[in-house]
């Protein structure tokens, strides 16, 4: 095992989830995930109903990938009732443009997050200076630009739920984005985190190649207000979440994965902050206009 800086090490045990023929992980009879590269999408729905969201949209040139996924799970030519973003960045609207407008469906996302997705704003630049790791060293050629999903797009309803999800509510969880949410489930104490932690080092090629399981705070080099990322970490932690499919990295399960999430919240300045770096002291927030870039 390699191990990198910073992280909180997870049991390959707490792993959960079981791969299907056609490259989907399933990990309760309505959730699933596929990998797409380094970054997950999400799949709500029992396979073979019609009924089913689709959560993030991947990395650009991947909605080949996401369609045969999601006629595998739900038939061919069946388009999901809404998608649901966790934020905007380009890892997760790689192909959210042309799914939108392909299969008409409504985009859901915090109103803080609207900037990024109506065309508006571009994202604050990100740091390659801290975390290590390619990933971070590349950052600087990753698209910031905002897309632009137009009418289609909608704000997440006030009073917390989420639509075409029963029983799921949305958590505000910024600092990887001003608008980042991550969502809820209270009968089975599922969590879908989005970036506002991982399970692998977002960093690192080398981890994102091989999978290790690693709690992690959000990926550093997008992450562009670290008081509030770790207000957000210890809001997940409260939760007592039993299972975890975050953004990047393995669907996590247990009481181990509890202990590993509520180590980060307690010395999450130790853990996941970087000693310095372009947000460390001076964070850009929507509060004061300083998120927003014009694109």
């Amino acid at each position: 095992m390699r191990i990198l800086a910073q992280q909180v090490p997870l049991d390959r045990s707490d792993i959960t989830g079981e791969q299907q023929d056609d490259g989907i992980i399933q990990v309760l009879d309505d959730l699933a995930y596929k990998q797409l590269v380094f970054v997950n999408v999400l799949f709500f729905g029992q396979a073979g109903q019609r009924h089913w969201v689709l959560i993030d949209a991947g990395i650009p040139a991947s909605a080949g990938r996401i369609r045969r996924a999601a006629a595998a799970r739900f038939g061919e030519g069946v388009p999901p009732a809404a998608i649901i973003m966790t934020h905007g960045h380009f890892d997760h609207v790689g192909v959210l443009e042309d799914l939108a407008a392909e299969w008409d469906v409504p985009v859901y996302a915090h109103p803080l997050e609207r900037p990024y997705l109506d065309g508006s704003n571009a994202y604050p630049p990100p740091d390659p200076t801290v975390g290590g790791g390619a990933m971070a060293l590349l950052s600087p050629l990753y698209p910031r630009a905002p897309v632009n999903v137009g009418s289609r797009l909608r704000d997440l309803p006030a009073d917390g739920s989420v639509p075409e999800m029963p029983g799921w509510r949305w958590l505000h969880t910024p600092g990887h984005s001003v608008g980042h949410v991550s969502l809820w489930r209270d009968a089975d104490r599922t969590l879908i985190a989005g970036d506002a932690i991982i399970t692998t080092a977002g960093e690192s090629a080398y981890a994102t190649a091989v999978q290790e399981p690693e709690l992690h705070g959000p990926p550093k080099y997008f992450t562009h207000d670290w008081q509030a990322a770790e207000a957000s970490v210890a809001k997940l932690a409260a939760l007592e979440p039993e299972l975890v499919v975050a953004g990047h990295g393995l669907a996590m399960r247990g009481a181990d994965m509890r202990a590993a999430l509520h180590r980060l919240s307690q010395e999450f300045r130790q853990l996941a902050v970087p000693p310095h770096g372009r947000f460390v002291d001076a964070p850009r927030r929507a509060e004061d206009g300083s998120a927003y870039d014009k694109a």
